[in-house]
């Protein structure tokens, strides 16, 4: 039991990134399908926050008595990563209005049988 309580931050990720992956290939409307993403792309996010905190560890500040720091490196990738998942969902949200104002739906096997429209 205690190895299932030690990792619970590891446990969340897997759910999220399941249901993540999920909503991502069983899902129709193309909305649902960037939420799905965007909680897989958060599930990402966790994963390397939390490879990169060290318990007991500190920020790498070197001050005497201190032997053990946290690596600051994963989470000045995630803020990177941040933003490029901001813009990505950005752009395939308008994407999905351009879809919809071509096909007049967002599920995906209802635009899929109508051909060339745009």
């Amino acid at each position: 039991m205690s190895f299932i309580l030690d990792y619970y931050n590891y446990w969340v990720v897997v759910f999220l990134m399941m249901t993540g992956f999920y909503i991502v290939i069983s899902a129709n409307n193309l909305v649902k399908r960037i939420v799905g993403l965007n909680i897989f792309q958060t599930s990402v996010f966790m994963l390397y926050i939390s490879m990169g905190k060290v318990n007991g560890g500190t920020a790498p500040i070197l001050v005497e008595g201190v032997d053990v720091y946290s690596n600051p490196l994963p989470h000045v990738l995630i803020l990177t990563a941040i933003v490029v998942g901001v813009a990505t969902t950005a752009v395939g949200l308008s994407l999905i209005v351009r879809i919809k104002r071509a096909y007049g739906t967002v599920e995906e096997h209802e635009f899929e049988t109508q051909g060339d429209v745009i």
